[in-house]
């Protein structure tokens, strides 16, 4: 029990100093002795309590704090207000499923560099994608960072750490062939006009399925992209719902054009929404496209959509000449690939996309650009067979 200049006790831990002063002591975390100091005893008591009810929640962190329990905390502290719950989820699924099983029961401070390393190599001899492996890394390296703040560990061993697949990233898109022979077959289902917006627009799925008569503006020509749709078990949920989120980035917030054949589908489909609606009076919604029971559409939907025509298609075809499936993304690239094959400018095909930047943009279509490229060339040699082979005896 400390005591002050005149004898009295204040308490364990607080004494008073020859100069006036009181100090505090107490041992944090580390084992290393801490001392405040106040000139009222009362607020040094108050601090005191603060500081030593803030270090006895961590109290044997040092040695026994489990990557398990850093992540609930890393979700509840700084991912629970501000994160989308779509995205709270896809963090649950790859922390259980792909970080927990392996270094979950580990002390965070006992991680090492080739612990985190050999994380990454099982995700890929698992054959995980690339982009499944740079989300194990980003997630690791942000919560450990977040710990090498609060002084749990000294470095972040996710520091360095490679990822071992090739970043190979090639957007699918359909050739102007494919994307014709689709149309044909497509013609007249209900799906008609759906198919048609997405290859006119190049909106996601969700941008799509989300879309509501006030969303568009055909006296102005354009599509508001304001929110997207997603079918997803949230943490809260007790199965699947729809549920309306914000766009992917900031950038996905946008107005895209409407051309005239984007508009001519777009008509039509305010139609049909409106006969569908009169017929299923008790499955009413705001959302444009929607199913024969106006209900909202969803990813699995619009693939089995994307099926039953290419299954149509298919019909017609021998075994080794298949329509390839595809999925509903691919209109998404076909678009852009139009876009680049007609020389839409990078930045204009960024912002129909909604691409956060013009890499982003650049990395997905490099092969369109290239492709291109090689095709362009050929336009400055003069056709003439006599020049051509003057050109190439020169050479020689």
């Amino acid at each position: 029990m400390g005591k002050d200049l005149h004898g009295k006790e204040l308490g364990i831990g607080l004494s008073q100093r020859k100069d006036g002063r009181y100090q505090a002591r107490y041992t944090d975390r580390w084992g290393h002795r801490k001392t405040i100091y106040g000139k009222n005893v009362r607020d040094l008591r108050k601090q005191l309590a603060e500081a030593m009810a803030g270090n006895e929640n961590f109290t044997a962190i040092k040695t026994e704090i489990t990557l398990d329990k850093w992540f609930s905390r890393w979700m509840e502290i700084y991912k629970d207000k501000s994160v989308r719950p779509n995205t709270k989820r896809e963090y649950t699924h790859i922390y259980n499923k792909n970080i927990s099983p392996y270094l979950g029961c580990r002390n965070i401070n006992s991680l090492v560099k080739s612990d985190v390393q050999q994380l990454i190599d099982r995700a890929a001899d698992a054959n995980y994608a690339y982009e499944r492996q740079s989300k194990i890394k980003v997630m690791l390296r942000d919560m450990l960072q977040r710990a090498v703040e609060d002084n749990l560990i000294i470095n972040n061993p996710v520091s360095g750490i490679k990822l071992r697949a090739d970043k190979e990233i090639k957007a699918k898109a359909l050739t102007l062939e494919e994307q014709n022979t689709f149309l044909d077959y497509c013609r007249n289902t209900f799906y008609d006009n759906l198919f048609n917006v997405a290859l006119n627009t190049g909106l996601r799925p969700g941008e799509l399925f989300a879309l509501q008569l006030a969303d568009i503006d055909l006296e102005n020509g354009f599509i508001d992209v304001n929110k997207t749709l997603v079918y997803q078990k949230y943490l809260t949920d007790t199965r699947k719902e729809f549920h309306i989120e914000p766009p992917k980035t900031k950038q996905s917030y946008r107005k895209v054009p409407i051309n005239s054949v984007c508009r001519h589908y777009l008509e039509e489909q305010i139609k049909l929404k409106g006969v569908i609606s009169q017929k299923r009076p008790k499955q009413q919604n705001d959302y444009l496209f929607v199913t024969k029971f106006n209900t909202p559409l969803n990813s699995q939907l619009f693939s089995d959509a994307i099926r039953a025509v290419i299954r149509q298609i298919n019909l017609t075809r021998p075994f080794d000449a298949q329509f390839e499936i595809f999925s509903g993304h691919t209109f998404r690239h076909t678009f852009a690939t139009r876009c680049f094959e007609n020389n839409v400018e990078a930045k204009v095909v960024q912002s129909f996309l909604g691409h956060a930047s013009l890499k982003m943009t650049m990395d997905l279509y490099t092969h369109v650009t290239d492709d291109k490229s090689a095709t362009d060339i050929e336009k400055i040699v003069n056709p003439s067979d006599s020049n051509i082979v003057k050109f190439k005896a020169k050479v020689v």
